[in-house]
């Protein structure tokens, strides 16, 4: 298994890896079709970075870093597919979250969640997030608001 800087032949597979997380427990939202249908334009162009796991070559997971006005970078769009929880990869695509924000200086990274994403959260604790009071968001499914300062 092997993370990867995002190339434009992986932005179908960020999409398709995207929509089948939101969709299993939510409903896809303005916001996020925004996002998944141009990941260039409103994520790297606009200076974040996008991570890809591969597996033999084939995507199986994905994260972005959307750079924030106050120095810091959103997690966003963080899955993994289904045949590949419980390995690590989440917890690998994190490693690398944390340290892209160490190599571009970032003063922290932040994320938005929903409180019925236990596993989600028991990592992001265990990544040492910390939880934050609510926080205005075009996402109607966020409930928890977490930060990782540097």
């Amino acid at each position: 298994m092997e993370i990867v800087a995002f190339r434009p032949e992986h932005a179908e597979a960020f999409r398709t890896l995207n929509e089948a997380w939101i969709a299993k427990h939510f409903a896809i939202e303005p916001k996020d079709r925004e996002v998944l249908e141009d990941p260039e334009g409103r994520i790297i162009a606009r200076g974040g970075k996008i991570f890809m796991a591969l597996e033999g070559g084939r995507p199986v997971g994905c994260v972005a870093l959307i750079r924030m006005d106050d120095g810091g970078y959103e997690v966003a769009k963080m899955t993994v597919s289904e045949e590949m929880r419980g390995t690590g990869l989440g917890r690998a695509l994190m490693q690398a979250c944390i340290d892209e924000g160490v190599r571009l200086g970032a003063r922290r990274l932040y994320l938005e969640t929903n409180s019925a994403l236990g596993p989600a959260l028991g990592l992001y604790r265990a990544m040492g997030f910390t939880h934050l009071p609510p926080a205005p968001t075009p996402y109607a499914r966020a409930d928890v608001f977490m930060e990782r300062p540097y």
